[in-house]
């Protein structure tokens, strides 16, 4: 048994006990300490709220997401990143939702989604809404 360096920890590839500073990890990406995941949600998830399985280096956890969550926010698990060299602490893990859009609707799917589009208005929308206000005084309208 090989006793490992700092460098061959901190660039393990997790899903097996082969370390290598070449092998990429399919799920995690690492800053630091510090992991990142991107997990994709649904859009009704993203909308309504609910909780999701994450995967992380020690099994999965729960991640609430709230209602109206948007796609690329963050979220901290801490505790949940990497070792640090030094032996003080765990570094966290950060969780990028992406909003997944379905791409094949069924009539019904549409139909839902089309009452859905009669019914919103601007205040749905609060990023767009704040798009398009600094897009008028942009261009002075």
């Amino acid at each position: 048994f090989k006793q490992k360096t700092a460098y061959e920890i901190r660039n393990c590839d997790w899903s097996s006990d082969v370390c290598s500073s070449d092998l990429p990890h399919d799920l995690f990406a690492r800053h630091g300490d510090d992991l990142l995941c991107d997990m994709p949600i649904s859009f009704s998830t993203a909308a309504l709220g609910g909780d999701i399985e994450v995967p992380t280096l020690n099994g999965a956890a729960r991640l609430k997401i709230p209602a109206g969550t948007q796609s690329g926010q963050l979220f901290r698990l801490r505790g949940k990143g990497l070792p640090n060299v030094h032996g003080h602490a765990r570094g966290d893990q950060m969780v990028r939702v992406i909003v997944e859009v379905p791409s094949r609707l069924n009539r019904a799917m549409r139909e839902k989604l089309e009452e859905f589009a009669q019914l919103a208005n601007d205040a749905a929308y609060p990023q767009r809404k704040s798009w398009l206000e600094k897009a008028r005084r942009f261009f002075g309208k």
